[in-house]
Parts: structure tokens; sequence; C-alpha cells
């Protein structure tokens, strides 16, 4: 899945048109993205600015952390928390193996 699929699929479960999710999605300049725009991340044919994707979240009830995910991301606040920590490459590689154990089950 992508973030154009995930978004598209939580838009049709809570039964909202492309013009209606649109007019939720507002830019840097408070106007609503277009209905085109929409359907254009939807289709995987643009990729959401950063400032986008947390009011995708809102509108969809998707935690932030997985769109960020499905656009190969971190949340800002995980980038911070990152930074913060500065773990070394030994507790990074068992982080991600941790991570891939949740997603995945026993394989690593």
């Amino acid at each position: 899945m992508t973030f154009g699929g995930v978004v598209a699929e939580a838009r049709k479960s809570k039964n909202l048109s492309l013009k209606e999710l649109a007019a939720l999605i507002l830019k840097d300049d408070g106007t609503p993205i277009s209905p085109q725009y929409l359907n254009d991340i939807e289709h995987d044919r643009r990729h959401p600015p950063r400032d986008l994707i947390q009011q995708f979240a809102e509108a969809l009830d998707i935690p932030t952390a997985t769109l960020y995910a499905y656009v190969g991301e971190l949340t800002p606040e995980m980038r911070d928390e990152l930074r913060q920590a500065a773990p070394s490459p030994d507790a990074m590689d068992r982080a991600y193996k941790a991570f891939r154990k949740e997603l995945h089950g026993d394989r690593t």
C-alpha cells in the first residue's frame, strides 16, 4: 500500500468525496487543496508536503506516524527524539529489528 492508497481507502471508508476531503486540507495560505491535487495524491502522481500529512491524519483519523511511514519518513517528533537520544549504531540496529519483528512476526 502507498500513501495515496491509504488516503483513498480511508476517504472512501469515511464516505467523503474528493471535494469534501480536499476542502479539509489547507495549504500554507489557508486555501484548500483542489480535488484534482487530492486525486493526484491518491494515485501517487504527487507526494504531499510534510505540512499536509498531519492534516490528512486528523481528517481521516489515521495515526500521524502511520502516514509518515507510508511516505518513508519519521514524524518530526520522532526525528527530534532520535537526534536527542543519539543512539549507537548497535542500538539503532536492535530498534530496527524490533520494529520489523512487530510488523512481520518472528521473521527478522
